[in-house]
């Protein structure tokens, strides 16, 4: 006999756990996932910073409310998810001004070697600041999320690869693994396997496509300071930043790739540790561990979060791109309000005093219906 739930949210990394914590409580809840451990692939390979200068302008009022509401969780636990940590572009003056936002102000050459004194002076000729952003505990954040769902009555089921979907009268029937279950809102928070999902369900795709990130941790000659900030090239070459006594480091590349469980390519980390070398006094002596996580898009950069207008009491919550976790508050708070309004209706409308209505109105305004 099939399980029932109001909601059946499919994927475990931030997306769909931070909406599981978000919705238990006020209606059933079951989150599947297909890998073993939850936040196996992208959410557990992220450079764990939330950046409000980052990304498209609707990407960054999404995470000034992320920071919001997690500052507000911080300040009710004894142990916080954020920490400061402020985020340096450089570059040409051309490439800097293009990329910073309202968010960022410039400083001069002298305050950015200040700040990160392992720069050589020659490589850069201009500098922006973030001050207001933070560094993120993924790991903690994620298992509050998991606590929080679970105390709260989801259920949470691993090694559940979604095999099956169709939609049955008011709600769908999912098969998962060796489960079935019945829902009257299946999410999609899938990541990578979002358009998977979407096929599997008799849903037209969105054309979202994943790209490949890579990083990694290496031993330095020369740790950075513990005030030093991260910092990335205005022209997305790269990016670094201090972890402990080493430094995390990446090519910051945006391949096309299908959902997979991404693995660095030979060269990669190589050639970049080669550049830095030549940028910086760090003095990269070794890889401890690499990476490679997948960045999921829509064509316009935007995170897709609503209802399907075709495919009635089918919710997307994809396409973070490399923002899931700097969105990852605001977009479940706003999936959680829609879905609530929206149960048994296939849509939900947020009401005007809801707090999710400002994240709503900054999507609506960007693209919105989610079927072209």
């Amino acid at each position: 006999m099939a399980a029932h739930y109001d909601v059946l949210i499919v994927g475990g990394g931030i997306a769909g756990l931070s909406l599981a914590s978000a919705l238990a409580g006020s209606c059933s809840v079951a989150l599947v996932e297909a890998e073993q451990e939850l936040a196996y692939h992208t959410s557990s390979r992220s450079a764990r910073q939330l950046i409000p200068s980052y990304g498209p302008e609707v990407v960054q009022e999404l995470t000034v409310r992320t920071l919001q509401l997690m500052a507000a969780r911080d300040a009710q636990l004894p142990e916080p998810v954020l920490t400061p940590r402020s985020f340096m572009l450089i570059g040409t003056a051309e490439s800097v001004r293009a990329e910073a936002s309202g968010h960022m102000s410039p400083i001069t050459h002298h305050r950015a070697l200040e700040l990160c004194p392992a720069l050589v002076p020659g490589t850069f000729s201009a500098a922006g600041l973030d001050t207001g952003s933070f560094g993120c505990n993924a790991p903690l954040l994620l298992a509050d999320h998991r606590h929080c769902a679970e105390a709260a009555g989801a259920d949470i089921i691993t090694g559940a690869r979604v095999h099956s979907a169709q939609r049955l009268g008011s709600g769908w029937e999912i098969g998962a693994g060796q489960e079935a279950f019945e829902a009257g809102v299946l999410v999609n928070a899938a990541g990578a396997w979002a358009e998977e999902i979407a096929v599997i369900s008799g849903v037209e795709k969105l054309g979202m496509q994943p790209y490949r990130r890579t990083a990694a941790i290496v031993d330095v000659e020369h740790p950075l300071p513990g005030h030093s900030p991260m910092v990335a090239a205005a022209d997305n070459s790269f990016y670094f930043r201090r972890e402990g006594t080493e430094v995390l480091i990446s090519p910051s590349e945006t391949v096309p790739s299908g959902p997979e469980d991404a693995r660095p390519r030979p060269g990669d980390v190589e050639r970049l540790i080669v550049k830095l070398n030549e940028l910086t006094t760090l003095g990269i002596r070794g890889v401890r561990r690499a990476w490679t996580g997948l960045r999921t898009e829509a064509a316009d950069g935007v995170p897709v979060a609503g209802f399907d207008a075709e495919a009635p009491g089918f919710y997307w919550l994809a396409g973070q791109g490399g923002y899931g976790f700097q969105t990852s508050s605001a977009m479940a708070e706003l999936a959680a309000a829609q879905i609530l309004a929206g149960q048994g209706t296939g849509h939900g409308t947020v009401p005007d005093h809801h707090p999710a209505s400002r994240t709503a109105e900054a999507l609506a305004a960007t693209r919105w219906s989610i079927r072209r």
